[in-house]
Formats: structure tokens, C-alpha cells, sequence
């Protein structure tokens, strides 16, 4: 059994690709006004929002509990519409050595794909692979698009 895993999920989004994007790149510290249940705020620690090299810090809510996810990001790709996020502190290193999240958006008109990709390495081999905090982030994106939604009257 390898301790070393990558994760892969895409779910397909009726609002603007591009926004979602900007939201990770420059704006994830208003993700907590759009996905309150999950994500209950994001700070900037080091540098400036939207820049390699910056850190930041989420406190999430996971399974029930209060969790908190240190980061910088590694990387941003505005051709692919990716940002990737390095994990460097918190709850997700309790479990994994390293934890790497790339959130990458194809856009094609009116559908927009978002897939989430996750690289780990367990700390061992009784670590789950993360499964359950995927299907967290997948909650995080369609909460998301439905604040960028037209609302109906």
C-alpha cells in the first residue's frame, strides 16, 4: 500500500468560470460570506492576496469540527485558471506529510468544470486517503456557484 496518493474530482458549474477562479486567486477571504457553513474565514498572514508566495490561513469547519489549514500558494497559472496551494500548517498535517490542492477551472460558455486535485503523503499507512475532505471542497464550489447564481423572484 503507497503512502503517497493524488485525489481527482471535477464538478461542473453553471456560473462564470472566470469569477471562480478570481475568487481563489485574489478573493478566497470572501469565501466565508458564500460557503458560511463550511468555511468560517480566511486570513492573510504573509504577502498579498493573489501572489505566489503569499501565506494564508482558513478555519473550516470538517466532519463536525473546527479545523485550521495553513497555506501558501505555490502557484498560479492564469492561462489554466489554476491555483495551488501547498499545505504548511494545521490540521491537514496531522495525517499527511505533505498535501498539495490545485483548483483549476475549464471554462466553455455557459458550463464551466471545476476539478480539485489533491497530492498527498500519509504520515502512514492507517491514514484514510482524504476523501471526505474532498467531497468538503466539492461542498465549498457548489455553494459557491450558487451565490453567483441569479437569484429567482
Amino acid at each position: 500500500m503507497s503512502l503517497s496518493g493524488t485525489l481527482v474530482k471535477q464538478v461542473t458549474i453553471m456560473s462564470d468560470g472566470d469569477v471562480f477562479h478570481e475568487i481563489f486567486r485574489y478573493r478566497p477571504h470572501h469565501i466565508s460570506d458564500m460557503s458560511p457553513g463550511n468555511i468560517k474565514g480566511v486570513d492573510l498572514h504573509e504577502g498579498e492576496w493573489g501572489t505566489v508566495g503569499s501565506v494564508i490561513v482558513w478555519d473550516f469547519v470538517h466532519d463536525g469540527k473546527p479545523k485550521v489549514a495553513k497555506e501558501v500558494i505555490e502557484a498560479i497559472d492564469e492561462a489554466k485558471k489554476s491555483v495551488c496551494f501547498k499545505v504548511i500548517g494545521g490540521d491537514i498535517l496531522e495525517a499527511y506529510k505533505t498535501f498539495l490542492i490545485t483548483v483549476h477551472v475549464d471554462t466553455h460558455g455557459e458550463e464551466n468544470v471545476v476539478t480539485w486535485t489533491f497530492h498527498y503523503d500519509k504520515l502512514n499507512e492507517k491514514i484514510d486517503d482524504p476523501h471526505s475532505l474532498m467531497e468538503f471542497c466539492i461542498n465549498v464550489t457548489k455553494d459557491i456557484e450558487t451565490h453567483h447564481l441569479p437569484k429567482e423572484n
